[in-house]
């Protein structure tokens, strides 16, 4: 069942937001807090001093006790450290939150996940009678990703086109001058943002509210997230955050800055590794969905990736056989994971890419400090 915001989840809330953490002097970066997490610091430290990341953030809980930590550079002119609990762009994160407000929908009768997308948004989408809920959720749509046309992609530099305001329906428009990626809705896994879109206007067509106002009324307000935000078309970050840079021509380029209304739904959404490990852990926990509705949103096909895809919501199955859930996230100068375990074990992890790409090899054994038995 979905639970309210009392008893032990809401105690865990207040008490995150009132706990005062101890710092202490890393090599590299800061790190917070008593508990487990000394092999989280090297770890950071590795991703900065191999030039994959100008600056890493990481909070790791276990239900009882927790570790946030920093390595590297929050502003590059000024040297400036990172902070642990500095704010980022969360980027395809947010398709977790919109998920999560659909099924919440769901149960409460507005919708059905077998619904027709036809049903609610009548003429938006080609192929609306066959295409459903359940397919924009779990990308089985074979729409279109608009974010493949050039210079439609918030994950490539764009110059001055960066601060480009967009509205929904101007994003489909670009993805339905093209044909699906295959004919028969639900046979195939492709990811695509188009289907976020989607997403966010039958979130408005069902509810008359904006899907930013079902994400604050139904998600933040009730974990206490008040350091997550939807920024619409402001352009910058709030403070503490670590400045994100790109490669353009060789030379390093500032890419904090920029209008997420390109993303949307699919991807616009700013937090702190501590209010991404409320929502992960309240969300695996069935304080937000019924037992059934996360048991949905759970099931993941397999997609030729490192990751399994649900309902909004990936799974990860690392080396040593455990699996986590969560969903990954990139924007220009930001990549985020945000992970829980079944145990209650929870871990998000942002960077800013430095020179060359962060591999698997850099990013598994942060995941296997936190889940697999040592």
């Amino acid at each position: 069942m979905r639970k309210t915001m009392t008893g032990p989840l809401a105690c865990l809330v207040a008490a995150t937001a009132a706990l005062t953490l101890t710092p202490a002097t890393a090599h590299a970066g800061t790190e917070h807090g008593h508990g487990p997490g000394a092999g989280f610091s090297p770890l950071l430290n590795a991703l900065v001093e191999s030039d994959a990341a100008t600056a890493a953030l990481l909070r790791y809980d276990d239900g009882r006790r927790s570790w946030s930590g920093s390595a590297g550079t929050a502003d590059l002119d000024t040297g400036a450290p990172a902070r642990p609990d500095g704010h980022f762009r969360i980027g395809s994160v947010t398709k977790t939150f919109a998920a999560t407000v659909v099924l919440q929908l769901a149960e409460d009768g507005l919708l059905d996940l077998d619904d027709p997308i036809e049903r609610h948004l009548p003429g938006l989408v080609p192929d609306g009678e066959r295409i459903t809920v359940r397919h924009l959720l779990g990308h089985t749509s074979g729409l279109y990703d608009y974010m493949s046309e050039p210079g439609y992609s918030t994950n490539r530099w764009r110059g001055d086109d960066r601060f480009d305001g967009y509205t929904p329906r101007e994003l489909l428009d670009v993805a339905f001058a093209h044909d699906p990626y295959f004919e028969d809705p639900g046979s195939r896994w492709r990811y695509s943002n188009t289907n976020y879109v989607v997403v966010g206007l039958l979130i408005e067509e069902v509810t008359g509210r904006t899907y930013g106002e079902e994400v604050e009324d139904r998600v933040l307000r009730p974990l206490r997230m008040r350091h997550t935000s939807l920024p619409g078309h402001d352009s910058g970050l709030p403070r503490p955050h670590a400045r994100g840079y790109t490669q353009v021509d060789g030379e390093t380029v500032d890419a904090t800055e920029m209008n997420p209304s390109l993303d949307w739904a699919a991807g616009e959404m700013i937090s702190t590794t501590r209010d991404l490990n409320t929502f992960t852990s309240a969300l695996l926990d069935g304080d937000l969905l019924e037992d059934a509705s996360l048991a949905e949103m759970r099931t993941a096909e397999p997609t030729g990736d490192i990751f399994a895809y649900g309902l909004g919501l990936q799974r990860f199955d690392l080396p040593c056989g455990e699996s986590v859930y969560g969903h990954g996230g990139e924007l220009l100068g930001y990549e985020t994971y945000t992970t829980g375990a079944d145990d209650g074990r929870t871990l998000t992890l942002s960077y800013n890419p430095s020179t060359r790409p962060a591999t698997e090899q850099d990013l598994i054994p942060i995941f296997t400090e936190a889940y697999c038995p040592q």
